[in-house]
């Protein structure tokens, strides 16, 4: 009798990560995309066209590439879109990719209880959702008061003094909306960007996220802030970005990630 649990034992499966999990599980999904694709004689640069999703990306999904991808959410939106596109069931294709971070146990060690049978597919990917809005929430909170304890701290500090000449009230009223006019204009950074093809893009002004998601090719959007300004893309070749008003630049190479901050110019005294 010891000897058949001592046997027993070491035949257990060992538990995976939620990262293996994700890996294996975007390599069977890839796998049948690429199928599903084959099939239909399309090639990636007519799918890029169907789903505005860019080459990278949709040959990193077929491919199995989590490391070239970017959170699970997104991976999840990408693999519904990419279905859809090849006449699938999008939604119910992509819910079997694991997004949240929930702890994977092995089944064969653990007794089913029988009211499991009663959460259906459907119920854990509502509970997902919640669990993200919720996590979404509390970080939009935590940014908040970050920003407001800042600005209480920028306003605690001593101003320095400004000394004017004797002049009528009015003459002093202008002088010191102007002074304050000037400051305020150095310490804003103002950003455009214009895309050349369609392609996932993320604006954090001031520590609080602005967009984060797909933009199409063609658009132009324009982010401004009090401090600094951050711009991180999937596709740096297609984002051509200017910096207050100037000549605008590619971001960097095609097909790479690239993340570029701009502070505000400090006023000079």
């Amino acid at each position: 009798m010891k000897w058949f649990k001592f046997k027993r034992k070491n035949n257990q499966q060992p538990t995976l990560t939620l990262e293996q999990l994700r890996a294996e599980k975007l390599k069977e999904l890839g796998a049948q995309l690429w199928a599903a694709r084959q099939e239909r004689s399309l090639s990636l640069e007519e799918m890029m066209a169907i789903t505005k999703i860019s080459r990278r990306l949709l040959q990193a999904i077929e491919e199995g590439n989590l490391e070239d991808l970017p959170e699970p959410i997104y991976i999840q939106g990408f693999i519904r879109q990419y279905a859809d596109a090849l006449g699938l069931n999008g939604t119910e294709f992509a819910k079997t990719f694991p997004v949240a971070s929930m702890p994977v146990v092995n089944a064969a060690s653990v007794p089913i209880n029988r009211s499991m049978n009663l959460l259906r597919p459907i119920h854990l990917y509502l509970l997902y959702i919640v669990v993200i809005i919720c996590s979404v929430s509390s970080l939009s909170k935590v940014l908040s008061n970050a920003e407001f304890s800042a600005d209480n701290n920028q306003q605690s500090q001593p101003q320095p003094e400004t000394v004017l000449q004797p002049t009528p009230n009015q003459d002093q009223e202008n002088t010191q909306a102007q002074s304050v006019s000037n400051n305020q204009e150095h310490q804003t950074v103002q950003i455009g960007v214009t895309l050349k093809e369609a392609s996932w893009i993320r604006v954090v002004a001031d520590g609080k996220t602005e967009f984060e998601g797909i933009l199409p090719e063609g658009t132009h959007r324009v982010w401004k802030a009090q401090e600094q300004l951050t711009v991180k893309t999937d596709n740096a070749g297609s984002v051509m970005m200017s910096v207050n008003q100037e000549e605008a630049k590619q971001m960097g190479e095609p097909g790479k990630s690239e993340e570029v901050k701009i502070a505000a110019a400090k006023p000079q005294s």
